[in-house]
């Protein structure tokens, strides 16, 4: 594995161990060439899913923009982060499991949202506000009447 302070292409595992929900392995990283310290982790991929944009481009899943997408939406938000690792590994069993290999942009985002709502709500209606491109204070009003009984502080189990 690559270190990603140096670029040096040889890292040592200096500890292994299964996450706590068990979709993954953490490994602890040692660079013996700058000193530098790093985690990774391995999952399983069952197959390669292709996300189908708007404009009906095509671009190789990755779950990392999810989970990036959700740490920003709850950026300063009460929300441990083993919570959304949680809510995205469930994110991307719910798309596995599916069985399609092409999945439109449109479905990744409202799985996003319904996470979002059961962790909490600030972050649900941030991501909601780029999501659905609010454009004036009554897109606000509507959407608001509309998750008043969501509760939050659940994390995402896989349906």
């Amino acid at each position: 594995m690559r270190c990603p302070f140096c670029n040096n292409e040889d890292s040592q595992v200096k500890d292994s161990r299964p996450s706590e929900d068990g979709a993954s392995i953490r490994r602890r990283r040692f660079c013996a060439e700058c000193g530098g310290r790093f985690t990774t982790f391995e999952r399983v991929q069952l197959r390669e899913m292709v996300v189908i944009k708007n404009d009906e481009r095509r671009q190789v899943f990755d779950r990392e923009k999810v989970n990036r997408s959700m740490q920003i939406a709850l950026r300063k938000r009460p929300v441990d982060a083993e919570h959304i690792e949680k809510s995205v590994n469930a994110i991307v069993r719910q798309l596995e499991s599916m069985g399609e290999s092409e999945i439109p942009s449109s479905q990744i985002g409202e799985l996003v949202m319904r996470a979002l709502a059961r962790l909490d709500q600030i972050g649900y209606i941030r991501y909601a506000s780029v999501y659905k491109d609010f454009r004036k204070p009554e897109d606000f009003n509507e959407f608001l009447d509309e998750i008043k009984d969501i509760q939050p502080n659940k994390p995402v189990a896989a349906e």
